[in-house]
C-alpha cells in the first residue's frame, strides 16, 4: 500500500508523523487509513503525543474493556495524574460537559441513561418515521422544482436537528440557533483548535445553557409529552436529576442528536453518487436500503476518533499503558480493516461481513443510533427517488477539520 507524501511512519518503533490539518488528510482519509493498516496499525501519533489504534479488534474491545473509561477524575486527582487545572476562560464550558453522557462512567452514567434511554428505543423511534417522511419530502418540494440545491443547508441541516429539537421539546424555530451554537460547541472536539474558538465555545455554551435552563423552568410549570419533561419528573432509585444534569444531558442530547446525522446525510449521498450505483437497486425494498445505509456508515463515517484514559495498568497489542495515559481509538479505521472487510475502500452494499463501528460499543455505544438509522433510512430513498437523475454539480467542499468527518458544500443538479 502507497505511503502518501504527508504521512511518515516508522514501522519498527511504531511512531507516525501526520499533520491533521494537512488537506491531503482530512480530505480523504480513509487513503490514509488504508496506509496505517498496511504497515502501522497501532502507532504512536508524534504529533498528537499519543497512542492510535485502528485495528478492529483492538477499537471494538477497547470501546467495551472497562480498564479504559471516557473520564479519570471520578478515581483520581488532577494533582496524582499531573494534569493542568480546568481554564478558567472556559467555565462555562466545563460546566455544561459536566454531567454530558459523553463523559461520565458508571454509577451516574448508568442512572442518566437509564432516565434517557426510554425514549431513544428502536420502537418508539420507530413512531416519528411518518413525520420524518412528511419533513422530507416538504424540504424537498421547495427546491424540486429549481433543478439545483445546495443540500447541507437547505435538507441534511434541517431535518436532524429539527426532529431531536421536536422529540426534547424544543420549538422548531430554534433550529438556526441550535445549529449556530453547536457548530461552535464541536469545535473544542478539534485537534489544534484555537483560542478565538475556545472563546466561540465558551460563549455558546453559556447562552446555549442558559435558554435550556428557560424551558426546563417552563416544563417544571406546565408538563409536555416530551423527552425533557420525562427527565425531569422522572426518578430512577429515589433520584431525580439535578439542574445541572438536565442541562449537560439536553445539550449533548442536541449537538449529538443532529451534528453527526448532518455530516453522514452528506457523506453518504456523495458516496452514493460517486459509486455510480443504481439508487432504484440501492433502495428498492427496506432490507436494500439498511444495508445501504450500514455501508455508507462503514465507509464515511461522520466521527472518527473516540478517546479513553486508562484507569489501571494494561497491555494491549504490545504496548504498555499506565493509569492515566489516553489513548484514541480511530472508528472509521475500524471500519476499513482488510482483516474484517473485503476490499475495504470499496462501496459494496451487499456486504456480510462485520458490523460497522461507527456508533461505537460498550457502555458509551451512541443512544441515539436508532434515530439516526431511521432518519437516514427514511430521508436517503426519498431523495432519491424524488430527484431522479441526482448528480454533482461541483466538487464537494470537504470540511477543513479532522476529528468530525463531512462536507461544507454539497451541490447537486438533477
Amino acid at each position: 500500500m502507497m505511503i502518501p507524501p504527508f504521512l511518515s511512519i516508522d514501522a519498527t518503533r511504531r511512531h507516525v508523523s501526520l499533520d491533521a490539518r494537512n488537506p491531503g488528510f482530512y480530505g480523504n482519509p480513509n487513503a490514509v487509513y488504508a496506509a496505517l493498516h498496511a504497515h502501522c496499525p497501532t502507532f504512536y501519533w508524534s504529533e498528537q503525543k499519543q497512542w492510535f489504534f485502528t485495528g478492529y479488534d483492538h477499537v471494538n474491545g477497547l470501546l467495551r474493556d472497562r480498564r479504559f473509561g471516557r473520564q479519570i477524575l471520578h478515581i483520581a486527582s488532577r494533582e496524582e495524574l499531573g494534569l493542568a487545572e480546568p481554564m478558567p476562560h472556559l467555565t462555562s464550558f466545563d460546566l455544561s460537559e459536566r454531567y454530558s453522557l459523553l463523559e461520565i462512567e458508571p454509577p451516574e452514567h448508568t442512572r442518566l441513561r437509564t432516565l434517557v434511554n426510554r425514549a431513544f428505543v428502536s420502537r418508539h423511534v420507530e413512531k416519528m418515521k411518518p413525520e420524518l417522511a412528511e419533513l422530507a419530502n416538504r424540504l424537498i418540494g421547495g427546491f424540486a422544482e429549481k433543478g439545483e440545491v445546495e443540500l447541507l443547508s437547505a435538507f441534511a441541516d434541517i431535518i436532524p436537528v429539527t426532529m431531536i429539537a421536536r422529540m426534547i421539546g424544543i420549538p422548531e424555530e430554534m433550529g438556526p440557533q441550535l445549529l449556530a451554537w453547536s457548530h461552535a460547541y464541536v469545535r473544542m472536539y478539534m485537534f489544534g483548535r484555537t483560542r478565538e474558538q475556545e472563546d466561540e465555545a465558551e460563549r455558546a455554551a453559556k447562552e446555549f445553557s442558559d435558554y435550556v435552563r428557560t424551558v426546563i423552568a417552563e416544563r417544571r410549570a406546565i408538563p409536555r409529552d416530551d423527552l425533557l419533561t420525562h427527565m425531569i419528573h422522572t426518578e430512577h432509585k429515589g433520584q431525580y436529576l439535578s439542574e445541572e444534569e438536565l442541562i449537560s444531558t439536553t445539550i449533548v442530547l442536541l449537538n449529538a442528536g443532529h451534528e453527526a446525522t448532518v455530516h453522514q446525510i452528506g457523506n453518504s449521498v456523495r458516496t452514493i453518487l460517486d459509486s455510480g450505483s443504481d439508487p432504484a437497486e440501492l433502495f428498492r425494498d427496506e432490507a436494500a436500503t439498511e444495508r445501504t445505509v450500514e455501508e455508507t456508515l462503514r465507509i464515511c463515517a461522520p466521527v472518527h476518533i473516540f478517546q479513553r484514559w486508562a484507569l489501571e495498568p494494561a497491555e494491549i497489542d504490545g504496548v504498555s499503558f499506565q493509569r492515566g495515559d489516553k489513548v484514541s481509538l480511530i472508528l472509521a479505521a475500524a471500519n476499513l480493516d482488510p482483516a474484517k472487510f473485503t476490499d475495504p475502500l470499496t462501496f459494496r452494499p451487499d456486504r456480510n461481513e462485520a458490523a460497522n463501528l461507527s456508533f461505537g460499543a460498550g457502555i458509551h455505544f451512541c443512544i441515539g443510533a436508532p434515530l439516526a438509522r431511521l432518519e437516514l433510512n427514511v430521508v436517503l430513498p426519498i431523495l432519491f427517488a424524488r430527484l431522479p437523475g441526482l448528480r454533482l454539480a461541483k466538487t464537494p467542499v470537504v470540511k477543513d477539520v479532522y476529528h468530525f468527518h463531512g462536507l461544507d458544500r454539497l451541490d447537486l443538479r438533477w
